[in-house]
């Protein structure tokens, strides 16, 4: 009896393994399509600061 245990035990663990790395795969391989809207954020509301072209080119012709 105690040999059939340890077949069962080693089945169950193995098994087990088995369970937990088909687990990860599915799991690194399945990814949510991202939207979109986040390839671009979107434009801020109001009269607050913008970082636009000019501001950049002025940053640009500050740096020592």
């Amino acid at each position: 009896m105690a040999e059939q245990n340890k077949v069962a035990r080693r089945t169950f663990f193995a098994g087990l393994g088995l369970a937990a790395a088909a687990g990860i795969a599915a799991k690194l391989t399945s990814k949510p399509p991202m939207p979109e809207a986040a390839d671009k954020p979107a434009e801020p509301q109001g009269d607050g600061y913008r970082l636009t072209e000019h501001v950049k080119k002025y940053y640009r012709t500050t740096t020592i």
